[in-house]
């Protein structure tokens, strides 16, 4: 009876270790997944739903709102490295920033990034470099430039003890579309800061500023965004709230934004 009582408690011992084993393991697992979401180009498959509210367009205070399908589709080519596809297809509504014009509403023009990523630390640095192309997929003239259009981008990062900081560029330049449209040159930089707790949540800051070299104008909204890292099941899902102050716009400008995101990740 005794030894019976020993094999008991040795078994409740063993199987206490594998279930706390395993937690530990998912936990381990979760934060990978929530460092990885900082990453641009991280080896994660991810589809984020980004909605974006801007307030206060031009002299009739108009409202624009924008939800950009951002598919992250990570490929890899042999041992040493990623091909790391990120495309965005804006959906849009856009009232008139000035008297007497129309709303728009529907797709707008669609941009694809590819970059590749060595798969091991460049100097402690994560790093991918590549193409970016623009699709003239606009269904409304008000929403695109009726323009194809690529160019070079970049990303370059490091990450540390929850800490992710580096920037993303590209620059875009039209060579092809509708002729009696203007053609388009233009910069894009992100630099951005984010810390991620053990708790999965991600407190973040950037810029996504772009300088249109046509009219020698600088667009710069400045981002505050709370993430949060869950699981719907097995579906793991982070949601993201946060604000836009736009430091510098043209003529006529947006005052303030608002940002809410839905990530569905589908890790390997």
């Amino acid at each position: 009876m005794r030894n019976i009582k020993y094999l008991a408690i040795i078994s409740l011992v063993l199987t206490a270790t594998a279930v706390l084993a395993d937690d530990a393991a998912k936990q381990d697992d979760t934060e990978a997944l929530a460092m990885k979401l900082q990453n641009p180009v991280a080896n994660l498959i991810s589809v984020p739903f980004q909605n974006n509210w801007d307030f206060g367009v031009g002299p009739t205070n108009a409202l624009q709102y924008k939800v950009n399908v951002q598919p992250v589709i990570p490929f890899s080519i042999g041992d040493k490295w990623n091909l790391i596809t990120r495309t965005i297809l804006p959906i849009s509504y856009s009232e008139s920033a000035v008297p007497g014009g129309t709303t728009a509403s529907g797709l707008g023009d669609t941009v694809q990034s590819f970059f590749f990523s060595p798969k091991q630390l460049v100097g402690g640095w994560i790093m991918g470099g590549g193409p970016v192309f623009l699709y003239p997929t606009a269904t409304d003239n008000a929403l695109g430039g009726q323009k194809w259009g690529a160019g070079p981008t970049a990303v370059l990062l490091k990450q540390n003890n929850g800490w992710t900081y580096g920037t993303l560029a590209n620059h875009i330049e039209s060579f092809a579309g509708a002729g009696s449209r203007q053609a388009i040159s233009a910069t894009f930089l992100q630099p951005f800061l984010s810390y991620t707790t053990k708790t999965y949540t991600t407190f973040g800051i950037n810029t996504e500023s772009t300088y249109d070299w046509q009219h020698s104008q600088w667009t710069v909204p400045i981002n505050a965004t709370v993430s949060q890292l869950v699981k719907l099941g097995k579906q793991p899902v982070q949601f993201q709230i946060g604000g836009r102050y736009y430091a510098q716009t043209p003529i006529p400008g947006t005052d303030w934004g608002l940002r809410f995101a839905v990530t569905l990740l589908f890790p390997k």
